[in-house]
């Protein structure tokens, strides 16, 4: 007798987990208001990670939001990266926000959808009048058969079920639209796999930033965002050549869009993909995605007298927000005691020369000559730079598959689940229906039925 109770006593411990979670769990994760506020919470964030620039510096931060004056009276360098606003969809509280929104969903498909479908697959016939009036659509019609309901049913796309019970009594049930029940759940599966898709390549993917100068070749090398789980393993055996790099402009001289015409190269050095990409135009190869984000000026290419063409990089200057600009340096003695500085601010041609005094001497286009500290200073070429950003994210199909399942559930839930239920009884009909949803096109539907029996 005691070691029955004892073993009572354990079996019951076992079950309070259980128990705790269906009665105190279950309810706070199905419940509505939380998956709202999960969603309004999750929208939040994933706005604050567009509008701040994300995988930047510290000095970016720094430069672009101070802490006076603070924007926002409260938004600075230090919140944004102590809280992590430099990398919100990385940080472990945006993954937790992901994670418990796709708990409620996956609960509240299993405790309320799950079951409503099993329900509505369920049904009965109704075998008393008087059930009838619990319906909002009903009626009762003398001299008509139930036979002659059938075939405006089937007219309609219901399926019907029909037997007599043992009083003889002619029953009728009919249904459709029940895809309609199955379109929440799959709306959220969708949902689910557009979180999981994008926890995914959160944890896995990387982004990578690369300034190419025009016929040069490289490997994607400075990542400057990866998940936990990320690798780089996906980058090797191969490598990306920019064959050139150009900018077309308008006619008033602002950029009209910039382009690069880029290889991709095996280790062979033979080339197994070419595109040309520009802005909304990317490269794809093996899951990474180059964009077209900037540009710049790398170099110059210039000959002195009679000189082999020397190429000098140029570096971006410090304007103070007053455009781009870049410069450099040209020795025109070979003890490096004399020279002059050269000024471009786009790929058009147009360079400025400045003597050691900061005097213009003159400007000249690509391709032209002038004197200078008596020697002969002819401009080849301004080359220019291709501003990549690079992108890998395994999580993306799983996040467009969900896209594309997330739209099937919408319009699968825009079908009504309508039921008919007919019993004759003596002389009379008794014919009744509802709906889950467009009620007045329904009304209609009843109102026909019952204007072809009655006709």
């Amino acid at each position: 007798m005691t070691l029955d109770n004892t073993t009572s006593t354990e079996l019951s411990w076992w079950l309070i987990p259980g128990r705790f979670l269906r009665r105190g769990i279950l309810p706070i994760l199905t419940d509505l208001r939380l998956a709202i506020i999960l969603l309004l919470v999750i929208a939040l964030f994933s706005i604050s990670g567009t509008v701040i620039e994300q995988g930047q510096s510290p000095a970016f931060y720094q430069s672009n939001y101070p802490e006076h004056p603070a924007l926002f009276g409260f938004l600075t360098w230090k919140v944004i990266q102590v809280v992590g606003l430099d990398h919100v969809y990385r940080t472990w509280w945006f993954l937790s926000l992901l994670v418990l929104f796709g708990t409620s969903l996956t609960a509240c498909t299993f405790t309320r959808q799950l079951p409503a479908l099993k329900a509505a697959q369920k049904w009965k016939y109704y075998e008393e009048p008087r059930q009838f009036k619990k319906l909002a659509l009903s009626a009762e019609l003398d001299i008509v058969s139930l036979q002659s309901v059938t075939p405006i049913l089937q007219q309609k796309r219901y399926k019907i079920f029909q037997e007599k019970n043992q009083a003889q009594d002619d029953i009728l049930y009919a249904r459709k639209g029940i895809v309609g029940r199955i379109g929440p759940i799959i709306v959220h599966i969708g949902i689910v796999a557009i979180l999981l898709g994008g926890i995914w390549g959160a944890m896995t993917g990387f982004m990578a930033q690369e300034m190419i100068s025009s016929g040069d070749t490289f490997q994607v090398k400075n990542v400057i965002d990866a998940g936990l789980w990320s690798s780089q393993d996906v980058l090797k055996d191969w490598s990306v050549r920019v064959n050139r790099f150009w900018i077309d402009y308008t006619p008033t001289g602002g950029i009209d869009q910039f382009y690069s015409d880029m290889s991709v190269l095996n280790n062979e050095e033979k080339e197994v993909e070419h595109e040309k990409i520009y802005v909304n135009k990317p490269l794809r190869y093996h899951g990474v995605v180059f964009y077209q984000t900037d540009w710049g000026i790398s170099s110059v290419r210039i000959r002195l007298n009679k000189s082999p063409i020397f190429q000098l990089p140029m570096a971006q200057l410090d304007t103070k927000g007053k455009g781009r600009l870049w410069g450099t340096w040209i020795p025109t003695k070979p003890d490096l005691s004399e020279g002059v500085s050269l000024l471009a601010k786009d790929l058009q041609g147009m360079v400025l020369i400045y003597d050691a005094q900061g005097k213009l001497i003159n400007t000249v286009r690509a391709g032209m000559s002038i004197p200078v500290n008596g020697v002969n200073l002819k401009i080849i070429d301004v080359i220019g730079s291709t501003g990549l950003q690079i992108k890998y994210d395994p999580g993306i199909p799983i996040v467009y598959a969900g896209f594309g399942l997330l739209m099937l559930g919408v319009v699968m839930s825009y079908f009504s689940h309508s039921q008919i239920w007919a019993l004759k009884k003596g002389d009379t009909l008794y014919i009744g229906g509802k709906t889950n949803r467009a009620q007045v096109v329904f009304e209609r539907e009843i109102l026909g039925i019952l204007e072809e029996l009655s006709s």
